[in-house]
């Protein structure tokens, strides 16, 4: 069969299908006799309800069903033989007055994937940037592990609150003399300083004393979380319950034992640190770096995007939008008006960067290999306390397989790039990568 592929504008085609009446007839016919054999009816035994009475009830659906079903072979057929990348699905219409006798025709409307031109990337230019682990960096570590492991105990009557000590308060607030939803609570514990609260809160409360009650003025910022209070001022009340200062463990031996370090030895912890923080900043810096090289591999590439490829990338990251709503405790996230058109320039930049990516890996066999997925498994392995579980949970599941298959391929095309444009590399302070 020779099939014919109309063009209508850059990536949109159109190609013409035929069908048999005859052939959906006796397609029909069959489905609802075996349909007859278990269909259930009032007045009559299971497998005894007549044709005519099964086809009255089920004729209309087994029909959309049969042409759906024939439809599909038949592009899949004619895409195939056209030799067609089919992006999307294709939208199908009866096409009236067309075909032959005991025929019908249906147009079948498409786009098809784009050819991916990628100019010379020794043009493009791509900063890579890179971190090292400073003492203070190791030492900083320390306090955080320090302060995983803290006790409080009650501070004298006579001292005030600083920062770090753990403060039970009551407080409520009111806006205009009028108290507002989630502006009152009992015994609520935070730590001071660590930037829990407003800094006008933690500013009220750092100096009082146990038993003293202050109000003062907190002004919401405009973009609080709270909508109903975001930019309006309000009046707070708040009395001191109970002030704790913390206690910080000696990095001793028994310290350094139950970090599951068995030398026992600062020295060994710091040296564990290190190694854990360098593969971080390894991790960190391998993000940024792709990036750079995925902003130059879209300034560098010429191609037409699949609208079809958009649409489905939208509902992807509109789902996903419901679906972080919905963790949040948002009710009715299900139903939540949320609009397209917000994520129009996410989804087309994926699309684009996705088709660039793939072509990148076509061309020049990038893809990942078996050796590549296990080492990249066993170095994120190497940040948990049983490394071998965590292997095995990555290689049992073919979704989390290919999760790590993907991360792979951008390294390697993270690689290739670099490999290829002008590169200049920039050593960057550890706080800033890490926090950036």
């Amino acid at each position: 069969m020779t099939v014919t592929v109309e063009t209508l504008e850059k990536l949109e085609r159109r190609i013409t299908l035929t069908l048999s009446a005859d052939l959906i007839k006796t397609e029909i016919d069959s489905r609802l006799k075996r349909l007859a054999r278990t269909v259930k009816a009032d007045g009559f035994r299971p497998g005894k309800v007549p044709m005519s009475v099964v086809a009255q009830r089920y004729g209309s659906s087994v029909q959309y069903e049969v042409v759906n079903d024939k439809l599909g072979e038949a592009f899949s057929k004619a895409a195939n033989e056209a030799k067609l990348r089919v992006a999307g699905q294709p939208r199908i219409s009866e096409k009236e007055g067309a075909g032959t006798e005991g025929e019908i025709a249906f147009d079948a409307t498409f786009e098809v994937y784009p050819e991916v031109k990628i100019n010379d990337l020794s043009g493009s230019e791509v900063e890579r940037v890179s971190a090292d682990v400073s003492d203070e960096a190791i030492g900083r570590t320390l306090d955080i592990l320090r302060k995983q492991r803290r006790t409080f105990s009650q501070r004298p009557a006579a001292e005030g609150a600083a920062d770090d000590d753990r403060v039970t308060i009551d407080f409520e607030g009111k806006i205009d003399g009028v108290p507002f939803e989630g502006g009152k609570a009992e015994g609520f514990q935070f730590i001071v300083g660590e930037g829990r609260m407003l800094e006008a809160f933690e500013k009220a409360v750092r100096g009082m004393k146990s038993g003293e009650s202050k109000t003062f003025p907190l002004t919401f910022p405009e973009d609080y979380q709270g909508k109903e209070v975001a930019g309006k001022e309000a009046d707070f009340l708040v009395t001191v319950k109970k002030i704790e200062q913390q206690n910080l463990p000696a990095v001793d031996e028994t310290f350094i034992k139950g970090l599951g370090i068995e030398a026992g030895t600062e020295e060994a912890l710091r040296a564990d640190v290190k190694k854990n923080l360098e593969r971080e900043v390894k991790f960190r810096a391998a993000a940024r770096n792709k990036a750079s090289v995925m902003e130059a591999l879209l300034k560098s590439a010429e191609l037409d995007v699949p609208n079809a490829l958009v649409e489905g990338e939208l509902d992807r990251l509109v789902e996903n939008a419901r679906a972080d709503l919905k963790a949040r405790g948002l009710k009715d996230a299900d139903t939540a008006p949320i609009p397209r058109e917000v994520f129009q320039p996410q989804a087309e930049r994926r699309v684009r960067l996705g088709l660039i990516v793939g072509e990148l890996v076509r061309a020049n066999n990038l893809q990942a290999k078996p050796d590549q997925l296990r080492a990249h498994i066993e170095e994120l392995a190497q940040s948990y306390e049983r490394p071998q579980e965590v292997i095995s949970w990555y290689m049992g599941d073919r979704q989390r397989l290919a999760e790590v298959e993907a991360v792979v391929i951008e390294n390697n095309v993270a690689d290739f790039v670099l490999s290829k444009a002008k590169v200049t590399d920039k050593q960057v302070n550890f706080d800033e990568l890490m926090n950036g």
